[in-house]
């Protein structure tokens, strides 16, 4: 169906909408495909990013924290307006 669409949009002339701001069809995804100047010079390495890992554990475990704390008192404070309590069954039979 992709491929029909895009048959259809280059068929029927709409070639200058892809390049207006308005056109949402496409997600541009960054790509770095030249390795090399056109004099011949080796482009150096793209830049990298260290420690994403921690970066990433930096964020995750505070907002992890917050979050169940959240959870924590909104369950307190549901049983204690009695909005929510788990019935207690006997199943000694």
């Amino acid at each position: 169906m992709t491929s029909a669409l895009g048959r259809l949009v280059r068929l029927s002339g709409l070639r200058n909408a892809r390049r207006s701001p308005l056109w949402t069809g496409r997600t541009v995804t960054p790509c770095r495909t030249v390795v090399s100047t056109s004099s011949g010079a080796i482009l150096p390495k793209p830049k990298k990013t260290p420690f994403g890992l921690i970066r990433i554990a930096l964020v995750v475990v505070p907002f992890l924290y917050v979050g169940t704390q959240i959870s924590k008192n909104f369950a307190a404070l549901l049983e204690e307006h009695d909005i929510f309590v788990p019935e207690d069954d006997d199943d000694d039979d």
